[in-house]
Formats: C-alpha cells, sequence, structure tokens
C-alpha cells in the first residue's frame, strides 16, 4: 500500500541518524522523497520504496490557515 507523504510531515525512522535522532522532516515529495533531520539538518533523499520500508511511524503535520 502506497503511503501518503505531505510536507512537513515527520517521518520516524526504525534505526537513528548517527547524530542519535530518528525523526526526519519531509521536505521534498514525487518518486523521491526529500527529508531533513531534525538533530542535525543533513539532508537525503531517497526512493519512496524505501523510505516507506524504512519508517516505523509517519505523523502528519499541523494543518495551518
Amino acid at each position: 500500500m502506497v503511503q501518503k507523504f505531505t510536507i512537513g510531515d515527520i517521518v520516524i525512522m526504525k534505526k537513528p541518524h548517527p547524530c542519535g535522532t530518528s525523526m526526519w522532516v519531509v521536505d521534498r515529495i514525487g518518486a523521491d522523497i526529500g527529508l531533513g533531520c531534525s538533530g542535525c539538518g543533513r539532508r537525503l533523499v531517497m526512493p519512496r520504496s524505501q523510505v516507506e520500508k524504512r519508517a516505523r511511524e509517519i505523523r502528519s503535520h499541523p494543518i495551518r490557515d
């Protein structure tokens, strides 16, 4: 099943980043998903299938008016 991602969502990965945090913020959507580490600010782009496989939880960002 294909997960729905929106910009600003928080993705919690199964394994932590070397900086110690497991939380990433979605900042690009398409066939590839752009993620930014919430701990150190490192950016990476991963194929959507890998993000879905490695994610433990996806938290939606609050709706802003």
